[in-house]
């Protein structure tokens, strides 16, 4: 399939290395136990899972948790009980609407971030069906900008 804005096809494949799970990459120092210390340390100074692998790979040599525990980060931090309730690119997409909103609450004649903004709000209500289906997000979520705003300011 051709992506959306071109004539052409993209380039849909997987840049991860095809490793079995459970094996180990070669010349890694760190023990699963080590690694589990640095994931619960970086989710108590309050990074998100993108930002926690992002610094293992980048400090600490690790290249993709799963290889080495059989599970993804985010069940890492859940078994070690940091579940969140939002998820992250749930959360990122509210706060750039909220951002949204005030801009053009200043703005009223700036019509290409309204546009931006029901873009942006279409992708937030796509993204909820989904993880209401999933059992990522309470049945009844709505997205409500009033309350999402007093949400993110907390």
């Amino acid at each position: 399939m051709a992506r959306m804005h071109t004539g052409k096809h993209g380039k849909a494949k997987s840049r991860k290395p095809d490793v079995p799970l459970g094996t180990r990459p070669e010349g890694f120092a760190l023990s699963e136990e080590q690694i589990t210390k640095l994931v619960v340390d970086y989710a108590k100074q309050g990074m998100h899972q993108a930002q926690i692998g992002q610094r293992l790979k980048d400090e600490h040599s690790v290249p993709y948790v799963k290889q080495i525990f059989n599970k993804r980060l985010g069940g890492l931090l859940v078994e070690n009980g940091f579940k969140v309730d939002i998820p992250q690119d749930m959360m990122d997409l509210l706060t750039k609407a909220i951002k949204l909103r005030r801009h053009i609450e200043r703005n009223h004649n700036d019509t290409h971030n309204k546009t931006s903004l029901q873009r942006v709000e279409a992708k937030i209500w796509r993204l909820s069906n989904y993880y209401k289906r999933y059992g990522k997000l309470p049945s009844d979520w709505k997205y409500d900008p009033a309350k999402v705003a007093l949400i993110i300011k907390s």
